[in-house]
């Protein structure tokens, strides 16, 4: 080829490049989840040119070493399939850590991240992370949660489920109506991807209240989808056994099954670093930065809270003195730290989660899973303080 054709062959390709236009990117790609790297070289500027991909519709940013922190910023930007256009520029939440213990912790190919980001059905992006440290091996991920899944069931597990060789803690005092909740079976877990058995710690000392952050522009039809991207992100791009979270609640009040061994069992779980052990995690899709968390979140919430807490005949109202597992930068390994019984992911680790506006509806969140407590066998004429707009959990 000439210099001159040459030339105009690279102008080109940057020109089609910027109009989003490239060809599939060369992506590994492996269960729904493709992967893109990202070059290396500058140690405080990355990025990645408008491309086009395979389809996805949850987005993230993953590096080599697990304790490496992301110390600066991770921007994407994403093109719908549906009409061509391309998204503003999204900030990635950057406070994923992998658990101080337990096999999340020890397997083989385990990755820091960041919190993945819902976008809808897409087939282009483009990144942009720049910081004082960037780590290695940064690499997109791109999460199709319908590759490979069968349909989805909508059934819930109702209390009278529950497998008669499943043995919780005893009821105490302040026992609550155990919610329905979507099963795995019925969001479409992947079972063969979790290769460990689960973790269990001694008892549920307390709940971690989270937000999958990223955005809320998603139909409450489409939550099965997006807890099964969170759990094809936490298993096949962070590398861990699980989804991290124990329940996940979207906004119309829905409550999820989220990590395996039995809800009703204090399983070891990847929520809240330095202080996974003996502690449980809710954690809401979308984020609670921007969007003011309604009714039926706040409900949910409090009553899945006031369940898991009253297996062990615990106030929800109370606090306890849980000792730090690790560095997380908050607190130091082995400090005793006094946490409400209901806290946020903030209260433990040094994020913004779970977002000011639901962090600021912990009080009465606090309350309700309190009068969910005294109210095991509630009056007919007191169902309304649990009942809910369409598509919400019932009685």
């Amino acid at each position: 080829m000439t210099p001159r054709l040459l030339r105009t062959a690279v102008a080109t390709a940057l020109a089609l490049g910027a109009l989003g236009l490239t060809q599939p990117a060369r992506a590994t790609s492996s269960d729904g989840v493709h992967t893109v790297r990202v070059p290396d070289g500058d140690p405080h500027e990355r990025s990645l040119a408008p491309r086009t991909v395979e389809p996805f519709s949850l987005i993230g940013i993953t590096w080599d070493d697990p304790d490496a922190v992301l110390e600066g910023t991770a921007h994407v930007r994403t093109r719908s399939r549906e009409s061509g256009a391309w998204s503003a520029w999204r900030l990635l939440e950057t406070d994923v850590r992998a658990p101080e213990t337990g096999p999340d912790r020890d397997r083989p190919g385990v990755r820091g991240g960041t919190q993945p980001l819902w976008t809808g059905p897409s087939d282009g992006f483009q990144v942009r992370v720049s910081g004082a440290r960037l780590p290695a091996g940064l690499r997109v991920e791109l999460v199709d949660p319908e590759a490979g899944s069968g349909a989805v069931h909508t059934e819930v597990v109702e209390p009278d489920d529950v497998a008669p060789d499943v043995a919780g803690p005893a009821a105490g005092p302040l026992a609550a109506e155990r919610p329905a909740v979507t099963s795995r079976s019925a969001w479409g877990a992947d079972e063969s991807l979790v290769k460990d058995p689960p973790t269990f710690t001694g008892g549920t000392k307390a709940m971690f209240v989270h937000h999958t952050a990223g955005t809320n522009a998603y139909t409450c039809s489409q939550s099965a989808s997006i807890v099964r991207g969170v759990f094809l992100y936490h298993v096949k791009s962070n590398g861990w056994n699980d989804i991290g979270y124990h329940f996940l609640v979207d906004k119309c009040g829905t409550v999820f099954e989220g990590r395996a061994g039995g809800i009703d069992k204090p399983v070891l779980g990847a929520h809240t670093y330095g202080f996974n052990t003996a502690t449980s995690s809710i954690s809401v899709l979308g984020d609670y930065s921007t969007a003011v968390a309604g009714a039926a979140v706040r409900k949910s919430v409090a009553k899945v809270a006031a369940w898991k807490l009253g297996l062990y005949g615990i106030d929800p109202t109370g606090t306890v003195v849980l000792t730090s597992g690790a560095d997380n930068g908050k607190y130091k390994l082995g400090q005793k730290v006094t946490f409400h019984r209901i806290s946020g992911h903030r209260d433990g680790y040094p994020t913004a989660c779970p977002g000011q506006n639901l962090y600021n509806n912990l009080p009465e969140i606090r309350t309700l899973a309190a009068n969910a407590g005294q109210q095991a066998e509630p009056a007919p004429e007191s169902l309304d303080l649990w009942a809910e707009d369409e598509g919400v959990l019932a009685r």
